[in-house]
């Protein structure tokens, strides 16, 4: 990993130079995975994702077989990007890591790769969970405070005025109130036991918590592995049965809900990322609903163009929950940097992945109006005036998400909040809408190129015929639906498939998946 990382501190450097002196991040982790990988993130100035248009240098640089090479690689890349080295423009890179054991050692690699750029400055913020370190460099480029204990500040604060804008006849009783949170063993753990005790009207209690001897970094436990496996993680037992329950990945990037569904076994009721992401949007919908005089077409107060993005791995009971609520719902390739590309689009944009990997993003333009609706109604505030509170909602919403990625401490204190809100428990939540059965198939192939997609990867274009036999068998079945797309890491065609029953949607991908063995094997 060393000279990967080393390379990808040229990369930030050289970013952060190209952009005059705007602070870039490096996160070094590597999220879900088990505690002898790593790996490394690239936050760009806004706090997202590193702009697509760099990433075939990025993947040059990473390949570069020698010095000499590498270094006529970054010459001419800083001479056909204008990049002025040597000239005014000085580099800011802030430097994360999660808490695996090669961290400290692969951030002295960064710094290496960092300091070969002239005038590169590198700031070592030390452990962080990811969406930190994002939030950290998109706050110093907007100007704001941005170390850890403001991040911590802003969290408190914001779910504070959540919960004091609940309602007085929903506040629920001490079970509702109280939230077990699966730390994977990660920095999130580590993170949530710093603040727990700050954060008011909620009983957290924090197992795989990181701590010396409580277990290994995402082995059994963590978002990924409730979300796939469907059971309890370690350190859960039939006592949990009824409790809440959360769980965060390895960098606290993803967020997922469960719930211990009998003490006979360990299998549990999950809440996933379609499901958080209901949640959030009918909460904005109904603060929106109240501002706009209870969704009257007339004398709106504020306008705003609300947007749901997912991915064809959405679960299909969600997307149709969505649409009849009359929301509107795109579709984008898989990967969050096309999701959170499409939803700044939006004046509320929010999108989230099934595994837990989501956010909201609100437009500057609507927090500017947002801001002067509650400076026109302040004066109602002693009179309880609903369109004032439901303003204030909002406002604090989108201080406490994080709007730069998706963030399992911000995420999972919105969940909680809104929870309280509207006085649910878990199986309210739950009853939303019931998913749809699923299987997803992973067929091997010589070439997976060969395979084109379109339409956001819901449909095929190459080879011609395939998309055919598709649709043939998907009419089999109630409810069928099914797709495929090539992997972006290994040579294998991903086979998603959905119908009303498991055994149908088993069968189904199972069907495509011969088809694609036929045609690709």
């Amino acid at each position: 990993m060393a000279p990967a990382v080393c390379r990808a501190g040229i990369l930030a450097a050289l970013r952060s130079v190209k952009l005059a002196g705007a602070a870039v991040g490096i996160v070094i982790t590597a999220s879900h995975n088990p505690v002898g990988d790593n790996g490394v993130k690239i936050a760009d100035p806004d706090g997202g994702m590193m702009a697509q248009h760099w990433e075939p240098f990025a993947d040059a640089l990473a390949n570069a077989p020698d010095p000499d090479a590498l270094l006529q690689l970054v010459l001419q890349f800083v001479k056909n990007e204008g990049i002025p080295l040597g000239g005014h423009h000085t580099a800011q890179v802030l430097l994360g890591r999660d808490t695996r054991p090669t961290g400290e050692y692969l951030l002295d690699a960064a710094l290496q790769g960092i300091n070969a750029i002239v005038g590169a400055h590198a700031i070592d913020l030390g452990i962080l969970t990811t969406p930190q370190l994002h939030w950290m460099v998109r706050s110093k480029n907007k100007g704001i405070k941005a170390s850890e204990s403001d991040y911590f500040t802003q969290l408190i604060d914001s779910f504070r005025r959540m919960l004091e804008l609940v309602p007085k006849d929903k506040s629920g009783d001490e079970l509702a109130k109280k939230l077990i949170v699966d730390g994977a063993n990660g920095i999130g753990g580590v993170k949530l036991e710093q603040i727990k005790a700050k954060l008011s009207g909620i009983d957290i209690n924090v197992r795989n918590s990181g701590k010396e001897g409580e277990g290994i970094l995402n082995h059994m436990c963590g978002a990924d592995f409730v979300q796939k496996e469907r059971v309890t993680p370690h350190g859960f037992s039939p006592e949990d049965v009824g409790v809440r329950c959360a769980s965060l990945d390895g960098d606290a990037d993803r967020l997922v809900y469960f719930r211990v569904s009998s003490p006979s076994d360990n299998k549990v009721d999950l809440v996933d990322g379609d499901k958080i992401l209901s949640l959030f949007a009918l909460f904005i919908r109904e603060q929106l609903d109240i501002i706009n005089n209870n969704g009257s077409q007339v004398n709106k107060s504020l306008s705003a163009r609300l947007g749901i993005v997912q991915t064809a791995y959405a679960n299909g009971a969600s997307t149709q929950f969505l649409k009849n609520l009359g929301l509107e719902v795109v579709f984008t390739p898989t990967g969050v940097k096309y999701l959170h590309k499409k939803a700044l689009e939006y004046d509320i944009g929010i999108y989230f992945e099934a595994n837990g990997h989501g956010t909201i993003v609100f437009s500057e333009d609507f927090l500017s109006q947002l801001e002067s609706l509650i400076n026109d109604h302040s004066s109602e505030a002693a009179n309880g005036s609903a369109q004032y509170h439901a303003a204030m909602r909002l406002m604090a919403a989108s201080q406490l998400i994080n709007q730069a990625v998706g963030d399992a401490l911000s995420g999972s204190l919105l969940v909680e909040a809104i929870l309280q809100y509207k006085g649910w428990s878990f199986q309210n939540w739950c009853e939303l809408y019931c998913d749809l059965p699923s299987r997803q198939l992973k067929v091997k192939v010589i070439d997976r190129s060969s395979i084109v997609t379109t339409d956001a990867e819901t449909k095929v274009s190459q080879p011609s015929n395939l998309q055919e036999l598709i649709d043939k068998e998907t009419a089999n079945y109630t409810h069928g639906r099914c797709f495929v797309r090539p992997s972006g890491t290994e040579d294998v065609v991903r086979v998603y498939a959905e119908a009303s029953m498991q055994v149908e949607a088993d069968s189904l991908a199972r069907s495509v998946a011969q088809h694609v063995e036929h045609l690709l094997g």
